[in-house]
């Protein structure tokens, strides 16, 4: 069942979204995110979200919910015009967590960050930079269940994806070398690709109607086919040849 928003509290100080923290009527606290961080956006979460648990990522739960227009007409803040009425995606908080630093890296199981590298470099997202120099890395660290959480697939299926910068820049670029010169991991996450896959189709289904059109019957700028033209090309001979 679609979540329903009754209360809006806060608004996140990182990120470039800036997520709000958004009661639901389930009791629970999400960090919700509507048209005001642009369709193509949402999409990419719902769907890349929905891929990230079908291939196995510890992502963050997820829900469609619904933001009502009576609560952003009564609430008492400027900026609700970035978050909008309608529906929205919310990621569930995750209390005693803290954004992944480089410190923490040594403490995720290198399983776990090859998980997250692999499906990354999969699905085309270039959004997860972590180096002694900075960045965002868009995981968290769970102090209570001292495991990762993956959150932030709105960049993924980048059409200007850069190789070159992903293994650069990835927050588990050093796993690279385990994963793409060895022939027996690459076949078992091949396996786990096209498994995974098969979750595309129905994850687009689920997609609300307003997510695919902007104002005047103008369609969103995603273009289904060309993303499953993009996932299908886990069994191509170049797929892993972006490591040296």
């Amino acid at each position: 069942m679609t979540v329903t928003i009754e209360q809006i509290r806060s608004r996140a100080e990182q990120g470039i979204t800036k997520p709000f923290l958004c009661r639901g009527d389930d009791d629970h606290w999400y960090y919700v995110k509507g048209r005001g961080m642009g369709l193509r956006n949402l999409l990419c979460e719902w769907i890349a979200g929905k891929l990230a648990l079908a291939f196995g990522v510890p992502i963050a739960h997820f829900e469609q919910v619904v933001v009502p227009q009576a609560l952003i007409q009564t609430a008492l803040r400027p900026d609700l015009s970035e978050l909008g009425a309608g529906p929205a995606f919310g990621s569930l908080r995750h209390d005693y967590a803290q954004e992944l630093t480089v410190s923490h890296i040594d403490l995720v199981d290198p399983a776990v960050q090859q998980d997250v590298l692999v499906f990354d470099w999969w699905v085309h997202n270039q959004d997860r930079t972590l180096t002694e120099k900075g960045g965002n890395p868009n995981l968290l660290w769970s102090q209570e269940h001292s495991g990762l959480v993956v959150i932030d697939h709105n960049q993924a299926f980048d059409p200007d994806f850069d190789k070159t910068a992903f293994f650069e820049q990835h927050v588990f670029a050093a796993q690279a070398q385990c994963v793409f010169h060895d022939l027996a991991h690459r076949a078992r996450y091949a396996a786990r690709m096209e498994a995974a896959l098969e979750a595309f189709d129905r994850a687009c289904d689920e997609v609300p109607d307003e997510w695919w059109l902007v104002d005047d019957g103008v369609p969103a700028n995603f273009d289904r086919m060309a993303v499953r033209r993009l996932l299908e090309g886990f069994d191509q001979g170049d797929f892993w040849s972006g490591v040296q």
